[in-house]
């Protein structure tokens, strides 16, 4: 799964909970039952987890093109550079 899938699923979990949570609430209000609404959220946070956990191809339409390891090797890596910090006095 690429970065902008991951931002995908993240937003049709959180809508699809939403309406679960909502469609439960409504109907368990309605039928004044908290078993159904308790069994409709559950139902939701199933479908929610069947769309949104396994990698579908709709979450890698963006791949990340990664350096071969000996391309990698062609190209030096960055040298961490140490700072000194030393306070400058100030003359008033």
């Amino acid at each position: 799964m690429d970065w902008q899938g991951q931002k995908l699923a993240e937003q049709l979990m959180q809508i699809l909970l939403l309406i679960a949570a909502v469609v439960a609430f409504v109907v368990g209000y309605a039928t004044a039952s908290f078993r159904t609404m308790m069994l409709i959220y559950a139902g939701g946070v199933v479908l929610t987890t069947l769309i949104t956990i396994p990698n579908w191809p709709c979450f890698n339409r963006h791949p990340l093109k990664w350096l071969d390891p000996s391309e990698a090797e062609k190209h030096p890596k960055p040298q961490v550079v140490a700072v000194s910090s030393k306070k400058k006095s100030s003359k008033k």
